[in-house]
């Protein structure tokens, strides 16, 4: 059974920075696709970032330049290091991972981020 542990969220002042880590057992996590999605009070989810098996990273606009997503294998974790926080950036952040061997989906429980102004 896969699961997902997010950590690393908190309140923080806009400007600042927070680095959010993913951490993941039970799958082949060196050859899954790892992502960040967050979800904003009354609003959908939304995607974030991707990285691929080889380190390829996407970005959506709205955190290009500003977010990094990186993975370390040997931990199973993946993290987003989150710079120049914007209130807009506030959201329950959620990762997930997408196993190829059997085409399935897992998410975390997510972890809220609040950024004030």
């Amino acid at each position: 059974q896969v699961q997902l542990v997010e950590s690393g969220g908190g309140l923080v002042q806009a400007g600042g920075s927070l680095r959010l880590s993913c951490a993941a057992s039970g799958s082949t996590f060196s050859r899954s696709t790892l992502a960040w999605y967050r979800q904003a009070p009354g609003k959908q989810r939304e995607w974030v970032a991707t990285i691929s098996p080889g380190n390829s990273t996407n970005y959506a606009d709205s955190v290009k330049g500003r977010f990094t997503i990186s993975r370390d294998n040997a931990k199973s974790t993946v993290y987003l290091q989150m710079n120049s926080l914007k209130p807009e950036d506030t959201a329950v952040y959620y990762c997930k991972l997408y196993q190829y061997s059997t085409g399935m989906n897992y998410w975390g429980k997510g972890t809220l981020v609040t950024v004030s102004l």
